[in-house]
């Protein structure tokens, strides 16, 4: 009887190294898949970082441009 009851907790042990194992890979896989996903976070915020400054570039650019073709446009109006 005392060996039953030995070979049962036996694979019970068994049973749960073997799910520790399966869950220790999970983690491990999970880990990994975090890490690209972070990766990926950080190279989409920089993409935004340099769009978003080329976009305030481009504003002052036009805002410059347009403060050229007014004074050009006075200068025009002056003549006449």
């Amino acid at each position: 009887m005392s060996f039953e009851v030995f070979e049962k907790l036996e694979s019970k042990v068994q049973q749960a190294i073997d799910t520790i194992t399966l869950l220790q890979m999970e983690i491990e896989e999970l880990k990994e898949k975090n890490a690209a996903l972070s990766q990926n976070v950080q190279n989409v915020t920089d993409s935004r970082d340099s769009l978003v400054h080329e976009n305030e570039q481009l504003k002052q650019e036009q805002s410059a441009w347009q403060d050229r073709l007014r004074t050009l446009l006075g200068k025009m109006e002056d003549v006449q």
